[in-house]
């Protein structure tokens, strides 16, 4: 990893398509409607032998107010400010424009390093438009076709005089997303952070309270409903722990999820989700407990994931200690499977309430990552059985004979049995609520599951052996002998 590339365009000319080419993922959505990337996206890319972070970037628009289009183009400024290297691509197809000619002046007042990529190059269709591109004063075009793959090895003849020239400088920044959960805690670390997923319904404010933990305006906002589109992932130090954070895309109901882009956002915030975990659950303190926040909140317990519910704008609400209780009432009966769950109230606006959030993550973190030693599992199973025996189906009562932990991240325990088809499920919740009650694990998921035991006699089922001639021999009778 030696240096930063950002990528910047106008919309639509294949930014994100080259992206995904470059971190050998579809990270980011593709669509050939333009204006799909909103947010800065960062990969870690891999060209040859260079290693470098790579940012995709919102496509460039000729607006400079408050508008979404201007906060886009903001954003993007502000990522070819921190870039060491900007690949400024053009549509070779369709030849320049004057918001080219417009953003290339402006690239070479920002950024000492500027490529120029003509994309959509395959073919002699996109002849002109490749010549064309030398009036932008940005030197010789580089040649490409990010859908196809063609092009790369003039890209990697630009960037490895510029890799070396930089040194080490970004290393240690380019996110790895598709980390897989490990079964057996580890520490937090700068390589293998927690990894944080924050969901909700659009409007929730999940980007401004990401933007709160960072200090910083990283996310796009804005009172528009559904401004993310992508799953975006940021490196935080939230209280001394190294952090990564997704931020995701706002989920509404399948009835309503039309459109093919909000298909793909969706998809891809669930696919966050998978990778995290721990889960904040994002409510809007004037509308909490919708049908699709329930969704939601019991899609992050069946994956496994340990669940923080945190009621944003709380700023906004008037009698908060009679509307606290209502909130831990209604979490209580609406989810009962995450009852214990840490319930936090939030302002994203003001930071009110961050210190108790962050609190909340790690002690469910903690609780995720718990082992109980097998020892103390069967004083306690045993204790359960004495103070409510399992049911006797038949006649014949069901015996709990041990039981252990078999992994972590979430818990998931044993235990061996006889007849586990005929235990009912009541007597399974019982004995999960005491599990979570007893060994200090609220609202976590655990997993229990019942094995039948093999009989350990190594004689059951084999023939008996043939007497010796010895043996039928003192078997007879004196008189026979």
């Amino acid at each position: 990893m030696t240096f930063t590339l950002a990528i910047v365009g106008r919309p639509n000319v294949g930014k994100s398509t080259l992206f995904n080419r470059l971190v050998g993922k579809r990270l980011a959505l593709v669509d050939d409607q333009p204006g799909v990337t909103r947010d800065l996206r960062e990969g870690e890319a891999k060209l040859g032998d260079l290693r470098f972070t790579v940012i995709d970037t919102a496509g460039l628009e000729d607006a400079s107010d408050d508008s979404l289009q201007g906060r886009m183009r903001r954003l993007t400024e502000r990522a070819v400010e921190m870039a060491d290297v900007c690949l400024f691509m053009i549509d070779a197809r369709t030849g320049i424009t004057p918001l080219d000619e417009t953003f290339a002046g402006i690239l070479r007042r920002r950024n000492a390093h500027v490529l120029l990529a003509a994309n959509k190059a395959e073919g002699a269709a996109a002849d002109a438009g490749v010549l064309e591109s030398w009036e932008l004063g940005l030197g010789e075009p580089i040649r490409l076709s990010a859908e196809h793959g063609e092009g790369l090895n003039a890209l990697y003849d630009a960037l490895a005089p510029l890799a070396e020239a930089f040194g080490k400088s970004a290393g240690d920044e380019a996110p790895q997303v598709d980390l897989p959960i490990e079964e057996e805690a580890r520490v937090p670390s700068r390589t293998r952070p927690m990894q944080v997923a924050v969901v909700g319904r659009p409007n929730a404010g999940k980007s401004t309270l990401i933007n709160r933990i960072l200090g910083e305006e990283r996310l796009l906002t804005g009172p528009e409903a559904g401004i993310t589109r992508d799953a975006i992932s940021v490196m935080a130090d939230w209280g001394g722990v190294p952090v990564r954070i997704f931020d995701t895309a706002g989920m509404r109901k399948r009835a309503r999820v039309q459109e093919k882009l909000e298909k793909l956002s969706v998809a891809d915030g669930l696919r966050a989700v998978r990778f995290a975990e721990v889960v904040v659950v994002l409510l809007d303190a004037r509308t909490p407990f919708e049908q699709q926040d329930l969704r939601i909140a019991d899609l992050a317990e069946r994956e496994g994931r340990a669940v923080v519910i945190a009621v944003n704008k709380w700023d906004l609400v008037e009698n908060r200690n009679a509307r606290l209780r209502e909130l831990r009432e209604e979490f209580e009966r609406l989810l009962p499977q995450l009852r214990g769950a840490p319930l936090v109230t939030v302002s994203a606006l003001t930071g009110k309430g961050l210190e108790r959030l962050q609190q909340a993550v790690m002690g469910a973190h903690e609780v995720w990552n718990r082992r109980v030693p097998t020892a103390r599992l069967n004083q306690w199973l045993a204790g359960m059985v004495e103070a409510h025996p399992p049911p006797a189906p038949g006649g014949r009562r069901i015996k709990l004979r041990y039981m252990t932990q078999i992994k972590t991240r979430p818990p998931a325990f044993v235990i061996m049995c006889s007849h586990p088809e005929k235990l009912p499920e009541s007597y399974k919740r019982y004995l999960v609520n005491g599990l979570r009650s007893d060994f200090e694990m609220p609202g976590t998921p655990v997993r229990l599951t019942f094995r039948s035991q093999a009989d350990k006699n190594p004689y059951k089922g084999r023939k008996k052996p043939a007497p010796s001639r010895l043996r039928k021999h003192l078997g007879r009778k004196p008189s026979e002998r």
